[in-house]
């Protein structure tokens, strides 16, 4: 009796205050949460956990180690996944990454490799932009992950120390100055003979993720994987 009152109070709101899709602005129906169904069925899932030496993996080809990697989906302008990043991004819907972040954990379990990483290691936020956008969007991406392998977060292993400019309309050579001495590792002896689990929300160029492969790379005995929810490189 309970529950079928607070159903009628639900639609009731939803009537006047519908809840709507963040990928394709259209009304959820009830039992939907964030994404419809349709949106969930056509997002362009990238398989590349699937695909040894995949696109992501080739992103870092000469520039750092890394053991496996992978995205869950393509990035494409004005498509369905960029509204999504924007709603997760800058209107607070920090929860869409743990759903997202979910998802992403379900093909990492997948994989011999990036199911059985030590820890997970968000890319971190200098403190100034986290307090002006008021949370990590790579943590709630990492924490989703974290729910699916039930593998803990080492979220005070990676500090950025500096403040960067925005990498949107940089090059990617000018993307890589921007960020390489930004990092520093915090508890080396956390991560020590470990194999961590990079994770960002886009990979572009690669240049923040090999920042702090780079960085992590100090530590003896460290093995990188890497984990975005989109990918939009070339």
């Amino acid at each position: 009796m309970l529950e079928h009152s607070l159903n009628l109070v639900r639609d009731f709101v939803n009537l006047w205050y519908p809840e709507l899709c963040l990928a394709c602005e259209e009304k959820l129906v009830r039992g939907e949460s964030q994404l419809c169904t349709s949106c969930r069925l056509e997002l362009p899932m990238t398989d590349f956990h699937l695909i040894p030496n995949n696109p992501v993996e080739k992103t870092f080809h000469g520039r750092v180690r890394i053991r496996r990697a992978t995205s869950l989906l393509y990035f494409q302008k004005g498509g369905a996944v960029q509204n999504l990043m924007h709603h997760f991004k800058y209107d607070g819907h920090k929860f869409i990454g743990e759903v997202m972040g979910e998802w992403l954990g379900d093909t990492l379990a997948a994989d011999a490799v990036l199911s059985k990483c030590d820890g997970i290691v968000p890319v971190p936020l200098h403190p100034t932009k986290l307090r002006l956008r008021g949370f990590n969007q790579s943590y709630w991406l990492a924490k989703g992950i974290s729910n699916q392998l039930n593998v803990p977060i080492y979220d005070d292993v990676l500090l950025r120390s500096e403040h960067s400019e925005s990498q949107t309309r940089k090059s990617r050579y000018n993307r890589w100055e921007n960020v390489r001495s930004i990092f520093e590792v915090t508890k080396p002896n956390k991560i020590s003979g470990k194999r961590v689990l990079l994770v960002d929300d886009v990979l572009t160029t690669g240049a923040t993720l090999e920042a702090c492969a780079q960085k992590l790379h100090e530590v003896d005995g460290v093995e990188v994987c890497i984990a975005t929810l989109a990918y939009a490189g070339k």
